[in-house]
């Protein structure tokens, strides 16, 4: 999957300000309100919720994916911030996460969600890509990041 397709520019963040794992998620859901991806900030946020009450989506190296699936969203809808502080995410490894991509999908469609998440997957696994990424300056740098893979 091209992440062209999916990710826009204003929906890449570099300025995350959060103190926990709720904030993060109500602040990428806001986001993704104003920038028109979600007209029901409700709906989503409770899927998103719901989806990490079962499990932590909290990974390792600074990563966390939170996700859901929810007919609010008529197609797969990306985002991708950093919180420089970095907050606790109940992650695989114990350490705060600073990179966040947060994926919606409609309930019946999986593919497109797992296509992202395997192309997503295969950039943050790399070190030096992480770092790239965390090291960007503005959105714009961190979006051009993401895209030209």
């Amino acid at each position: 999957m091209n992440l062209k397709k999916v990710l826009t520019p204003d929906a890449v963040w570099i300025d995350l300000k959060a103190d926990s794992k709720q904030e993060i998620i109500e602040l990428m859901v806001d986001r993704l309100v104003a920038a028109g991806k979600v007209q029901d900030r409700d709906t989503v946020l409770t899927a998103v919720l719901e989806r990490e009450a079962k499990m932590s989506t909290g990974m390792q190296n600074g990563v966390a994916i939170p996700h859901g699936k929810t007919d609010a969203v008529q197609s797969l809808v990306v985002a991708v911030g950093i919180c420089k502080t970095g907050v606790k995410f109940d992650s695989m490894d114990g350490s705060p996460c600073t990179l966040f991509i947060m994926t919606l999908s409609p309930v019946k469609r999986s593919g497109p969600h797992i296509q992202f998440l395997a192309e997503i997957s295969r950039l943050i696994s790399q070190p030096a890509e992480r770092e790239k990424l965390l090291a960007a300056k503005t959105s714009g740098e961190m979006y051009e990041i993401l895209i030209r893979k």
